[in-house]
């Protein structure tokens, strides 16, 4: 199979596209409805939306726009020094001058060309130089002329179609959890937040003040099992935080979790692979990276079963992380994560402080205390983060929502558990196939076994 494969540079293979910036300083440009890729979105392979959006009138003034699937990569940014994050829209979208769209041109199908880059990340990463400040730089000129093997047409579909099974495999879980996670924090919004169910049993029991509480329970909350509807007051008093449910009271985050920090100097262990929760982990999609002791030099917090990880570094950027249970390897976690644990006497475990600490209001109110020497690099102190005032539920509705949300955050983190043995796979044929050393019926077998 390999005697047919031939040779030739990525140049003649794909057309570089360069992108833009519309000009910041015309209202006009931006808020629309486009979505403007730059290097904070390049997170996963598949790309359905942006943190920035261009109006139409950016696009008529020349911001240039590519369709849905087309192939996106970082040639520029301090992301490069560590990865070459390469994307495929699922929708048109416009993109920025540090990145590239690649078009396939002549024998190279549309569908093998992210296969093509990311079997050869390692070395597109070693041509990384510096362009300054610190900043990785592709440059284009020596990209097109990286030689490639290229196999006929009909096994790069095949090829293509092997991968693309268990990407869409893994795609498919993250939109799954990415729904199960809404649910969870729509419910924390409504019980904790909002205060939903109070405020309904409230205009209930105006209109109706001689029943029950089980009446006004039914009438207000059909949607809720009786008995927890049950566990919600009918009416609010005053607090130091404003009107809460009657019989809350006002607490702090310290009320409810300890922050632990066992540590350990992966170092220490030269021949053993840790899980390393990481902040360039997270952000590339949630998924610790495999390191060996011997690359880690510096201390590390102790991942424990029941924690939460809550970034303090830029918590503009909320990163909340619960880490999933894994027996094979010991599990560390940067030091820019605090590993909270929570406080069993607090009655609220770690669905309830896993949604607040997912919350905007407290996300705002941690950024409001942050601190550095630079925007980039603004961090919480512990004391500001413990000392966060909240309203604290009766122990029984707590335990009532755990009892609700636990079991959606466990399937969130089988499911995780599910991509991450899916994505190890697509990593182990990913460079045999694109090399010809595994053939294709051979890869086929096993990703039908596994998917």
């Amino acid at each position: 199979m390999k005697t047919t494969w031939h040779e030739t540079t990525l140049g003649k293979l794909v057309d570089f596209q360069s992108g833009g910036t519309p000009s910041k300083g015309n209202p006009e440009f931006w808020n629309g409805s486009i979505p403007w890729v730059s290097a904070k979105d390049m997170k996963q392979l598949f790309l359905d939306d942006t943190e920035d959006h261009i109006t139409t009138a950016a696009a008529d003034d020349g911001a240039k726009q590519v369709p849905s699937g087309t192939v996106l990569m970082l040639t520029r940014g301090m992301t490069l020094l560590n990865d070459v994050p390469i994307c495929i829209v699922r929708k048109s979208m416009s993109f920025n001058q540090d990145v590239k769209a690649l078009r396939p041109k002549g024998d190279l199908d549309s569908r093998f060309l992210p296969y093509l880059l990311l079997g050869n990340k390692h070395r597109l990463l070693s041509m990384v130089d510096l362009a300054g400040h610190g900043t990785g730089r592709l440059n284009t000129e020596e990209l097109k002329t990286l030689d490639m093997k290229l196999p006929p047409l009909r096994e790069q579909q095949a090829i293509a179609c092997i991968l693309g099974a268990l990407d869409d495999k893994i795609e498919l879980n993250r939109r799954r959890n990415r729904t199960l996670e809404a649910m969870a924090r729509a419910i924390f919004q409504s019980w904790f937040v909002d205060f939903d169910p109070v405020k309904a049993k409230a205009a209930v029991r105006r209109e109706h003040p001689r029943w029950t509480n089980a009446q006004v329970s039914r009438a207000a909350c059909p949607k809720l099992k009786p008995e927890i509807a049950e566990l919600f007051p009918d009416r609010f008093e005053d607090s130091p935080l404003g009107p809460i449910p009657a019989g809350w009271r006002v607490g702090t985050v310290g009320d409810i979790v300890t922050l632990s920090r066992d540590a350990i100097l992966p170092g220490d262990y030269a021949d053993e692979v840790f899980d390393h929760y990481s902040i360039p982990a997270y952000d590339a999609g949630q998924n610790p990276l495999p390191e060996s002791g011997s690359t880690i030099k510096s201390q590390k917090f102790i991942v424990t079963d029941d924690c939460v990880l809550v970034s303090k570094l830029n918590p503009k950027t909320p990163r909340v992380w619960i880490p999933a249970v894994d027996k094979a390897r010991r599990r560390i976690a940067s030091t820019e994560f605090l590993v909270c644990r929570p406080k069993a006497s607090s009655g609220l475990g770690r669905a309830y402080f896993y949604c607040l600490a997912c919350d905007k209001t407290f996300s705002e109110h941690l950024t409001s205390r942050a601190s550095g020497t630079s925007n980039s690099h603004q961090r919480v102190r512990p004391q500001d983060f413990l000392s966060y005032e909240i309203p604290l539920p009766a122990a029984k509705l707590a335990s009532a929502f755990n009892d609700k949300v636990e079991p959606v955050l466990d399937r969130v983190l089988l499911v995780k558990s599910e991509s991450r043995t899916l994505a190890a796979l697509r990593d182990a044929l990913l460079p045999k196939l694109i090399s010809g050393e595994l053939r294709v019926p051979d890869a086929e077998r096993i990703v039908g076994r596994a998917v």
